[in-house]
């Protein structure tokens, strides 16, 4: 049995109440269904700028209305400091995944950007302080590791940042560090690969690739791959994410506490690879698919060329196995893009 498969059965015994910032978000929405399948209590706080309340619709349809008792709903925002103070009283363990993605973002409006990101997180901290809650476990990202060459990505090797996203990523860890010597908060960071699967949003400029393909595709638009398409990814399902954010929220071990570790499969793929089994996985059901052709347009500034994570302290330190690959994730997903991109 995997120290996951334990965690589940801990538990289902003895349930813990969880805040989960961020909730009506793609990776927030995918935390509420698994600890309310699991028996767990949920705060969620969100204010649905790229939250969607029909995630939630979803959620609330696939836990059945006994386990939706169980879930609280704060509409709210995380650069407001009593928003977070009201959410986390009570609270055993925050997931905090609030926060405003994507790179060009950044790059186009890095005010919004730091306020959500880096005071945001602020204020989380301290209302977690305040409201004594146990442990405290935040969403980083691998963009932390900016122009550093070497692959795998290993946590203790980082370089200068690339956006002004990845910038507020980094200060998060050491916000976050800080908090844990001087407060005595127990925290974890989660470095996040390119996480896919349902409830990922594809639309908008800053939509992430793969739904974002997937939706080209299935409307037979083009596909447009920035460089040459030897850029490469470590993309890592959702189901993946969850169990690194249980295992985060409930190790025990002194040593495994107050870091940043690598949420990944330890695997590479390069955008033309991901684009070849994204068409090879829907011309069964979309035959016109078979000529489809991408295109190519000028790399993006702040991208990085590669990434590909060392997961070794993180399996070592929290149990964390990876239980999908990038092609388990996708045709386990496939049923959901097919009925929400199309």
């Amino acid at each position: 049995m995997t120290a996951y498969q334990k965690l589940q059965l801990q538990l289902r015994e003895t349930p813990k109440t969880w805040l989960v910032t961020g909730v009506a978000g793609f990776i927030g929405s995918n935390l509420l269904e698994t600890l309310l399948q699991l028996g767990q209590q949920v705060v969620g706080l969100d204010n649905f700028v790229t939250g969607k309340k029909r995630n939630l619709e979803e959620v609330q349809q696939l836990v059945g209305p006994e386990k939706w008792k169980r879930f609280r709903f704060l509409e709210g925002d995380i650069r407001e400091l009593k928003s977070c103070q009201r959410a986390s009283r009570g609270v055993d363990c925050v997931l905090h995944q609030a926060a405003l993605g994507s790179v060009p973002r950044s790059l186009e409006d890095p005010v919004t950007t730091h306020e959500c990101n880096v005071n945001g997180t602020l204020n989380m901290l301290m209302a977690a302080c305040e409201n004594r809650v146990k442990r405290f476990v935040y969403a980083s990202s691998s963009s932390v590791y900016g122009d550093d060459p070497n692959l795998p990505k290993r946590e203790e090797i980082i370089g200068q940042p690339l956006s002004p996203y990845a910038v507020s990523k980094r200060a998060n860890e050491l916000c976050t560090d800080a908090f844990a010597s001087s407060y005595g908060l127990e925290t974890i960071g989660l470095r996040y690969f390119n996480v896919f699967g349902p409830r990922q949003d594809p639309e908008g400029q800053y939509a992430a690739v793969i739904p974002r393909w997937i939706a080209a595709l299935l409307h037979q638009q083009p596909v447009c791959i920035y460089g040459d398409g030897e850029t490469s990814r470590d993309f890592c399902y959702i189901v993946n994410t969850v169990q690194a954010n249980l295992l985060a929220a409930t190790v025990t071990e002194p040593e495994a506490l107050n870091r940043a570790y690598n949420v990944a499969v330890d695997a590479r793929t390069t955008l033309n690879e991901l684009y070849r089994s994204l068409r090879e996985l829907l011309v069964p059901t979309h035959s016109a698919l078979a000529s489809h052709a991408a295109t190519y347009q000028d790399f993006r500034p702040g991208d990085v060329r590669h990434s590909q994570a060392d997961i070794a302290l993180a399996r070592r330190l929290l149990g964390y196995a990876p239980t999908h690959t990038l092609r388990e994730g996708l045709v386990e997903a496939l049923a959901w893009y097919e009925s929400n991109c199309a």
